[in-house]
């Protein structure tokens, strides 16, 4: 889907710009386009997923020792 940002009138172009490069930050394009810039076989898929995981539980238990 598109992302379409419409001049309101009177408005500077620099006010535009600002606009468009915040949707596009909510639209998450750019985050998209980094993912798919190169492929990654499923299984180095499924290993960086488990690393996060990984990751995630190591930080729970260690914030957990703090309470």
């Amino acid at each position: 889907m598109p992302t379409v940002i419409k001049a309101k009138k009177d408005e500077p172009a620099a006010s535009v710009i600002r606009r468009f490069k915040k949707q596009v930050l909510l639209d998450e394009i750019l985050k998209d386009l980094k993912k798919k810039e190169f492929y990654l076989k499923p299984s180095q898929i499924r290993k960086e997923r488990k690393k996060e995981w990984e990751r995630q539980k190591r930080r729970e238990r260690f914030l957990a020792s703090y309470h």
